[in-house]
């Protein structure tokens, strides 16, 4: 195939202009686990045109990845996930630039977030994003993520804003990331998961009994194609705003897409979500057994 990258990316234009797409084949984008989310933006980033990346997963592909992770296919199981999604990414734009990382990426960190204005967060890994986070706001990086939630969801923390940490009260404040226990993992999740439910209709759309066992670590987390996917969506589009210096009104509090509905569901107002705690961490706390 004789490949020409503006015959590949010809069809964007009009949704961008030419000069955009050059700002797009000139970026690079960290983006930090390519399995479920991560892997949806990067593969649409890639597609859109982006053309330099440096990407980091210490997983390989399992049978139980089949269900919603855009780079895995069953040939594929017991392979690297980031040397896999590069392949791809390659096979899509054969001029795209790609630096592999794996488990050494957070030895790396201060380095690749100097290069990397944009950094997609795709891991699970509470102690790790707690470091990514931290890395990210002395480099002057912006971090997009999404919540813990059965809702697609998208948040933007750039520079300037409170981390994640600090924000919903992790007790990971003042630790060094590598100190961070087991104990102070489920502390976080449970802070995230009260925000989901406070600030989304997030418990009607999933089994809440299973949703319980999953928050008291009883359980592997549940993970949806549709909701992964569409996350991973949101998350390229941030992606593309900020390469562009486009405004997209996503802050760092996020909000959750409600395709049952549909509706936009935002941050309720600080007064409204004090009411509601009490009521939100009683309900965990009965899902959870009080873990």
């Amino acid at each position: 195939m004789n490949f020409d990258y503006y015959s590949f990316t010809g069809r964007n234009i009009g949704f961008i202009d030419e000069h955009e797409q050059q700002l797009l084949r000139q970026a690079r984008v960290f983006v930090c686990g390519v399995g479920g989310m991560g892997g949806a933006a990067f593969m649409a980033l890639a597609r859109a045109g982006v053309g330099k990346f440096v990407i980091a997963d210490i997983d390989r592909f399992e049978v139980s990845n089949l269900n919603r992770q855009v780079f895995a296919f069953a040939d594929e199981v017991g392979r690297e996930k980031a040397a896999v999604a590069a392949e791809a990414a390659k096979r899509i734009n054969p001029t795209i630039e790609i630096e592999v990382l794996g488990e050494n990426w957070t030895s790396e960190l201060a380095g690749i977030a100097a290069r990397c204005p944009v950094i997609v967060n795709g891991m699970d890994d509470i102690a790790a994003g707690v470091h990514l986070y931290r890395i990210a706001k002395r480099a002057d990086s912006t971090v997009i993520d999404a919540y813990m939630s059965p809702l697609p969801s998208v948040i933007v923390v750039r520079p300037n804003d409170p981390r994640p940490e600090q924000r919903l009260g992790f007790p990971t404040l003042g630790k060094d990331w590598t100190a961070i226990t087991d104990d102070d993992r489920r502390a976080a999740m449970r802070a995230e998961i009260e925000h989901v439910m406070l600030h989304s209709s997030s418990r009607n759309y999933v089994d809440l009994a299973i949703a319980g066992e999953v928050a008291a670590g009883r359980r592997s987390r549940m993970s949806f194609a549709p909701m992964v996917i569409s996350t991973g969506m949101l998350m390229a589009y941030e992606a593309v705003a900020l390469i562009l210096g486009r405004t997209s009104g996503t802050d760092c509090r996020g909000w959750f897409l409600n395709p049952h509905r549909p509706a936009i569901e935002k941050p309720r107002n600080a007064l409204v979500a004090a009411l509601m705690r009490p009521l939100v961490r009683r309900a965990i706390d009965e899902l959870t057994g009080g873990k």
